[in-house]
Formats: C-alpha cells, structure tokens, sequence
C-alpha cells in the first residue's frame, strides 16, 4: 500500500535507513580481517564476538559506515529541536529528553547489554556463572555501554540545547543555513570546512580509535566534536522551513543527488586506496608522517561531508510515497536500535562453529537480527508507556 509523503517522511526513512546500516554495521564487526578478541578484558577487543572467518570486503563495508553514520544520526537528532522546545517549553521539553533518551538508555540499555556481552564473557572465561558474569560486567569491564552510548550523548547535547535555549535563538539569526538554499557548492565546503576543523585536529593529536567516559557514560574522544558540530548543524537547519527552502525537492542541493552520490563514491574509494601509498611515502621519506596524516584525515572528513549529503539529497529527492513495511521500519527503529546488539553477538556466537564463508554468516546474522529486534520492538511497544516514549 502506497500513500503520498508527509513531508517529514523522507526524514523518518532516512533515519531508519541509518538505523538498519547500524545493524549491518555490527553485523560485519565479527567477520573483518581486523578483528580481534581480548581475552583479558573483552571490552577491548573490536566487537563482542569475533570470528575465524574473515572477508576484506567487510572492511570496506564498515569503513563506509564509519566514516559517515553517526554524524548524519546527530544531525538529524537536531533538526526539529527548535520547533520541541517551543512547543513544550524548556522544562517539558528536559523531561521528556529524560524519558525518551536517559531512561531508556539507562534500563533497556543495560538489560540488553547484559545479553550481549555474556558470549563475550563465555569465549573469555569458559564460564556460565551468572554472579561472577554480572560482577566481570559492572566491575571488570565497567559497564560495557555498547550501541547505546549514542542515547546518552544526544540526550547531553539535548541538554546543553535546551540550557542555552536563548543564545541558540540569536545564533539562528546569524548564522542560518537558508542563505545556502541555491548554493550548493558553498553548502558542501561549509560543511566540509566544519568537519574538517571539529575532527583532524583531535584526531592527529589524540587517535582516531580513543573511547573514554566513566561506566556506561561512554563516548570516542576524537569524533564528540565532530558529533556536536553535526548536531549543531541539524539544529539550524531545523530553525527553518528547510523542506520548502534549503532541502526542498527542487533546491540545487537536493536535486544534484546524483551529482553528490557519484562525488561521495570516488571519495570514498579514494580514502580506501591511498592509505597504502602514503605509507610507501612516508617510508621512502618523500612525504612526513605529519604531511601523510593530513592528507588522509583531509579525505576521511571530504567523505564524510558528502555521504551525508548524499544521503540527505537522495532521499529528499526519491521519497514519493509512503510504503507500509517502511512505515513500520521507521515506527520501530529506535527500539531496533537499542535492542539489535543483543541478537547480533548471540548469532554470531552461535555462528562460530559452522564452516560458512564470512560473507554468509553476516547475512545471517543480519536476517536474523533485523527480523528479531523488529519484533521485539513491536512487543514491547504494545506497553502504553513505552509506545508513549519509544
């Protein structure tokens, strides 16, 4: 069954769309070439359960992701802020942050992070004691927050909104998206030039690969930047009417989708294929170590910039019609989000036994994952407080 858009559904099935690239994101973690298990503390190993089997392909895949995902996930966590806290004033507004982000991260978050990583926990210590796993959980690995940590940081940066509510409205004024509605080019290199200056620096300094935080209240110390600036974005775009402006089917950056799909590929495979090169450089001494990272940091943070919007401009431009089973994707996604983890590592562990090419195994554990978190996410929302909130 097919009906015309509201015309927040493109943004509703971009959001699931990201949420579904989390889930095959996690799904491939097992099976990259660079996977590795920490035996010693498991929460330092690269994913919860890794397998033997391995498909460079993955790599690609997940670099992919890596690259772009959860800066496009801020940015549309900020987009209709605006027009929240306004409705329900700042008070109302905090409160229903805390029960639709903090709670749920909190309960739901750890509870099926408790599932997660207990096939961690067995491969580690060869052990089903539900006491000595429970006290390895809280106390050895401090609370493995998982795919939830992105709930506690947005409900954070939903927080520092709301507490400077007022100076966000004079930053409306001045510095507003709106000016760049036919100007795609400028609209690319802002953005290019914002996630260049919120990411390399941190990255050349400190690491690309750094979490830190205290227990579950965990986050990438080189990207909480990168993730704020995004936010930000999203926010003053949403203090528009960007559907009729900057983002409207027929502005120049939202019909140059293809334009930005074609720019967003070669990027990518640029990023993909220069690492090795520049390390040749920097071992034969024609290029500096310092010279070499900027270069590629350079490149990550082009191909940032446009997959994001490359995603924004296609679906602004391709969704025309509501779909049932879209519908009901995007009605669940959040729950599949918080919930998916837990199904993805017991797959995996199931997995490990059978002599299946990795690319078959992450299918299945893919199919599987999404059919069950689907479900789940339908079950618990027939709980009127959850459906309420979730």
């Amino acid at each position: 069954m097919e009906n015309k858009p509201n015309r927040n559904t493109w943004i509703d099935y971009l959001r699931s769309v990201i949420t579904v690239l989390v889930v095959t994101h996690h799904s491939a973690l097992a099976y990259t070439t660079w996977a590795n298990f920490d035996k010693v503390a498991y929460i330092r190993s690269t994913h919860a359960v890794v397998d033997t089997k391995r498909w460079i392909g993955l790599d690609i895949f997940v670099n992919f992701n890596d690259v772009f995902f959860m800066s496009l996930m801020f940015l549309i966590g900020g987009l209709f802020l605006t027009k929240s806290i306004k409705k329900k004033g700042t008070v109302s507004f905090i409160k229903d942050r805390v029960y639709r982000l903090l709670i749920p991260f909190l309960i739901l978050g750890t509870v099926f992070m408790l599932i997660a990583y207990f096939p961690a926990y067995y491969i580690a210590h060869n052990s089903i004691n539900i006491v000595d796993y429970l006290k390895d959980f809280f106390v050895v690995q401090q609370w493995p927050v998982g795919p939830p940590w992105f709930l506690w940081v947005l409900f954070l940066f939903n927080l520092v909104f709301a507490i400077c509510y007022t100076i966000g409205k004079t930053v409306k004024t001045r510095f507003g998206f709106v000016y760049l509605q036919n100007q795609p080019v400028l609209f690319c290199i802002v953005l290019f030039l914002l996630t260049w200056l919120l990411y390399v620096p941190v990255s050349y300094n400190i690491g690309a690969s750094n979490w830190t935080g205290f227990y579950p209240f965990d986050f990438q110390l080189n990207r909480i930047l990168l993730y704020f600036g995004y936010f930000l974005v999203g926010i003053l775009i949403g203090n528009s009417d960007f559907n009729n402006g900057l983002l409207s089917v027929n502005s120049s950056i939202a019909s140059s989708w293809l334009l930005w799909v074609l720019l967003a590929f070669i990027v990518f495979s640029g990023l993909t294929i220069i690492p090795k090169y520049l390390g040749e450089m920097v071992t034969s001494q024609t290029l500096t170590g310092l010279s070499s990272s900027m270069i590629y940091y350079s490149i990550y943070a082009a191909s940032c910039t446009l997959s994001c919007i490359a995603f924004i401009s296609t679906f602004r431009t391709k969704i025309e019609t509501e779909r049932t089973w879209w519908n009901s994707l995007s009605e669940n996604a959040y729950l599949i989000y918080l919930t998916h983890f837990a199904f993805i590592t017991w797959t995996q562990f199931f997995l490990l036994k059978f002599d299946v090419p990795a690319f078959f195994k992450f299918i299945i554990t893919f199919i599987i994952t999404i059919g069950l978190s689907w479900w789940t996410s339908k079950l618990l929302r027939k709980f009127s407080l959850i459906n309420k909130y979730l």
